[in-house]
């Protein structure tokens, strides 16, 4: 624990003096007791516990004086916090090979149940998008906390071919930053690029754009969930590029097969491949971390610790109302327990 006034604590030695107080009060009024023909007649009246129980209020007093001088001294600690995460954007892959049925009962199947699964558990205000992606990537759903409204899109996925995985950031920053000029077409053509800005049609019509710490933009998050490798559209590292220089996380999810596989699907085959090296560079040049989910409860399980992931954080925040607060309880506490059991406050 940190302060952010430590001259403050310097007050604590206030504390010893006001036992050494006490002490001399219990001195000084047991000389001024009446004295009797026998003492201890009136100590084995009183009971040992009488004797404990009239220390009770001022100890408890002395603590809650502590914890306001604490409390002075603007204390900073490491606490778990409700998430500032307002958007999460889920970018799913819906390429042919996500009909592979290694993953029970398929992948694609797995993959919208997790997904929706994920959503139910979300708080009910933070708002979710939808980027499906193959050849190219499209919105199915802007970001909404219409829950049932998500779901509809998740079922309505087709499978195409291809797999662009850098588009799919891309179109999930540009849901994000819809007032950016992010254009997806123009980075494909290589047209009016600027490394870590804003791509925008005209250069006319570009704004300004500086670029922020990797995972510092703590509004919203990207989910990316891909089964293969790139085989078209925009660099992934160039896109993540993007979101690294815009303070956006993209969390990676790798589901299938690691090693390759060929699947083959009316009269057509292809080989897939997980790309695990370059979905842990995503991960990692925007301050993320990338998750392989080998069968349907392993994505489950991905999608639950995202969950819990993004909703908490831990911060380092003051916590002097805290003690503060604990402070008032413990004073009247004491002052109860002296009216309680003595008719007086202290």
């Amino acid at each position: 624990m940190n302060f952010l006034w430590p001259e403050f604590l310097w007050l604590l030695l206030a504390l010893p003096v006001l036992v050494l107080i006490y002490a001399w009060l219990l001195r000084r009024k047991r000389k001024m007791a009446l004295r009797y023909a026998s003492l201890s007649i009136v100590k084995e009246a009183m009971g040992a516990g009488q004797t404990v129980r009239r220390h009770i209020p001022p100890a408890l007093f002395l603590l809650a004086m502590a914890a306001m001088l604490l409390a002075a001294a603007r204390p900073v600690a490491v606490v778990t916090l409700p998430s500032n995460q307002q958007t999460i954007i889920l970018a799913m892959d819906v390429s042919g090979s996500m009909r592979a049925t290694d993953v029970l009962p398929n992948r694609l199947v797995a993959a919208q149940n997790a997904a929706k699964a994920f959503i139910h558990e979300l708080p009910r205000n933070v708002k979710v998008g939808i980027v499906a992606f193959a050849g190219s990537a499209q919105v199915a759903q802007l970001p909404t906390i219409n829950r049932e409204d998500l779901v509809t899109a998740i079922d309505r996925f087709q499978l195409q071919r291809a797999t662009a995985t850098g588009n799919a950031i891309v179109i999930s920053l540009a849901t994000l930053f819809p007032d950016a000029g992010i254009e997806l077409a123009s980075m494909q053509t290589g047209r009016d690029r600027q490394r870590g800005a804003a791509i925008d049609g005209e250069k006319k019509d570009k704004k300004e754009f500086t670029p922020v710490a990797p995972g510092s933009y703590t509004s919203a998050a990207i989910i990316m969930l891909t089964d293969g490798q790139r085989t078209t559209g925009v660099d992934p590292l160039e896109a993540a590029k993007m979101a690294a220089d815009r303070g956006v996380r993209v969390y990676t999810v790798g589901i299938g097969t690691v090693d390759g596989e060929t699947i083959g699907f009316e009269g057509w085959s292809m080989r897939v491949r997980l790309d695990e090296e370059t979905l842990k560079a995503i991960a990692n040049k925007t301050s993320a971390e990338y998750y392989y989910a080998g069968t349907a409860n392993d994505l489950k399980k991905v999608y639950e610790t995202l969950s819990s992931r993004l909703t908490v954080e831990k911060k380092e925040t003051e916590v002097s109302a805290l003690l503060a607060m604990a402070a008032a309880v413990l004073a009247l506490l004491s002052a109860g327990l002296s009216l309680l059991w003595f008719n007086r406050i202290l």
